[in-house]
């Protein structure tokens, strides 16, 4: 279905002629302007086609219907009531040949508006809807549980620090006052030498000075009787001084810590360790028309990378008064097509899925990388920058920036984390609050994910890996073919696409990584391609080429 502000009429554009469309035919699925419409209604073939307003288009526009086998590409035609499948031409005589009650669908259709199926499709709507919302409900309050006992183990959390930090206060206190205590007494001890020491000093040099007068001026009688007293009292002397000293002692003050304390310090390494224990839901998605269903995520069944094809849908050339090097792209959940521009004037580029531009976008750096995260949301990266954004797509406000440790190469989301390729060797896991999560020390480039499995391509060896959540590798695929593998993008099946940007080509390799097949090549348009990305809903795959060359293709 078309997309955009104006709907172009489908045969004046098959004509190189740009018209707006004021009519819409559900049956080509394709805008009709006035004169179109007449000659439509004139038509045989299309006279009783289905026309509407683009009014009333505009409430059926995004309603995901396709008319064209998924398998072979061609239009829907036929029924077969015994396996309840609508088949193409080809699926008729492949897999349907020996049934006998294939009848074509125009068989059914007149009265499909009145037809019980439908009435039971809107009551099951009505009433899934009501029990999602009793689900929706059940799982806020849910939410809202975890955050209050989120808030009681962190207050418990902050509590214990408390009383531990009271107690090393306290016990820290009376071992300081045990230091002070013994520090006295030594320095106690040292002083009352030291002061007999100094007394005897004094004592001495005045009986030096003494003895010199004596040797001066006294008679020689004199000088004997003194000569002999003096030698007395300094022998007695010189006894104390020994007596003293042979009793003093050197002291020295060590710790020796608590061995708690000890493991404390050196040995524990977790303050605390939180579990989750899990319990079952009493959760039960039921409908009275289908009995009993199940919340589920449903894994589409294998299919052979062989039969998949590419159909071009469009193909443009990205016009901009700024410099532009597409290095990623996304398909964003409206439908248009966002691509980040690796130059110096920082802006993201935004086009309609018909190659209609919409608008650049100024951000804070030259912008590398672009994942979804949910219906309002996209996330940001900028190369040589080491932080990344979140931000709403629709006003492109940033929400929130985590920084990280290095370069924020390539992002992609996963169920509330974001897988972050930063300086080329590492996946950075960490929530969308930027609190970090794992680490897996790898050589990647580019990275993508889904359900259970992560992607990147490792660029100078020429690989491409699918690892668990966890970092375990799964397998490891490289070829000849593809040189330097680039953007990387992963369908419903898990089959891997992948861009060689020196080989020039597009490969899709299989889900468990034994087979590959090429989709497209230089000669397709490929120059130097560095971006590809894969619209679930649609079945649509983006590929960009740096120089703005970007082409849509359907998956079939």
């Amino acid at each position: 279905m078309a997309s955009g502000n104006q709907i172009p009429c489908g045969p004046c554009s098959f004509d190189d002629v740009t018209k707006d469309a004021g009519r819409w035919c559900a049956n080509c699925e394709e805008g009709l302007c006035e004169e179109c419409e007449k000659s439509h209604r004139k038509s045989k073939t299309s006279r009783n086609h289905k026309v509407i307003s683009i009014e009333d288009y505009r409430k059926i526009e995004n309603v995901p219907i396709s008319q064209v086998c998924d398998h072979h590409g061609e239009t829907l035609e036929w029924f077969c009531k015994s396996h309840d499948e609508v088949l193409c031409v080809v699926c008729v005589p492949s897999k349907h040949k020996a049934c006998s009650e294939v009848t074509p669908i125009k068989d059914y259709t007149a009265s499909s508006r009145q037809s019980t199926a439908l009435t039971e499709l809107e009551e099951t709507i009505e009433e899934t809807l009501c029990n999602v919302k009793h689900c929706v409900n059940n799982r806020d309050s849910a939410i809202k549980k975890i955050e209050k006992q989120e808030i009681a183990v962190k207050t418990m959390v902050i509590e214990t620090r408390k009383k531990i930090n009271g107690q090393l206060d306290k016990l820290q206190e009376k071992l300081l006052h045990e230091l002070r205590s013994s520090s006295a007494s030594c320095k106690l001890k040292y002083t009352k030498i030291l002061q007999k020491l100094k007394s005897t000093e004094e004592m001495l040099t005045k009986l030096r000075q003494q003895t010199l007068s004596m040797k001066q001026f006294s008679s020689d009688i004199q000088v004997f009787l003194g000569t002999r007293q003096v030698n007395k009292r300094i022998a007695s002397e010189i006894e104390s001084i020994k007596s003293e000293i042979s009793v003093t002692k050197d002291y020295t003050l060590k710790i020796s810590i608590q061995s708690l304390i000890e493991k404390l310090s050196n040995e524990v390494e977790e303050f605390g360790r939180i579990t989750v224990s899990e319990s079952a839901t009493n959760l039960d998605l039921t409908d009275q028309n289908i009995g009993k269903a199940q919340i589920e995520i449903n894994v589409p069944t294998s299919r052979n990378i062989s039969d998949i094809r590419l159909q071009l849908i469009r193909s443009f050339e990205m016009k901009s008064e700024h410099n532009v090097y597409v290095s990623y792209c996304v398909i964003l959940p409206n439908g248009n097509l966002l691509m980040a521009s690796h130059t110096s004037d920082k802006y993201l580029f935004e086009y309609s899925n018909t190659g209609e531009h919409i608008r650049d976008i100024r951000v804070s750096g030259p912008p590398y990388d672009i994942a979804v995260i949910d219906l309002d949301r996209i996330v940001v990266t900028y190369g040589s920058a080491s932080y990344l954004e979140i931000m709403n797509y629709k006003t492109f406000i940033v929400e929130k920036t985590i920084k990280l440790e290095n370069s924020c190469v390539a992002v992609s989301h996963e169920n509330g984390r974001l897988y972050v390729v930063i300086g080329y060797d590492t996946i950075q896991v960490v929530d969308l609050s930027g609190m970090k999560q794992n680490m897996f020390k790898v050589a990647s480039h580019s990275v993508t994910t889904i359900r259970d499995k992560i992607f990147y391509t490792d660029y100078r060896n020429h690989k491409i890996h699918c690892c668990h959540l966890n970092g375990e590798e799964v397998w490891q695929f490289k070829c000849d073919s593809i040189k330097f593998p680039d953007g990387i993008t992963v369908d419903n099946y898990n089959h891997v696409y992948v861009v060689g940007h020196t080989s020039n080509n597009l490969t899709v390799i299989q889900h468990d990584g034994k087979d590959s097949k090429t989709l497209l090549t230089e000669s397709d348009g490929l120059n130097c391609p560095k971006s590809v990305d894969f619209d679930s809903d649609k079945k649509t795959l983006l590929v960009c080429n740096p120089d703005g060359n970007v082409s849509l293709y359907k998956v079939v």
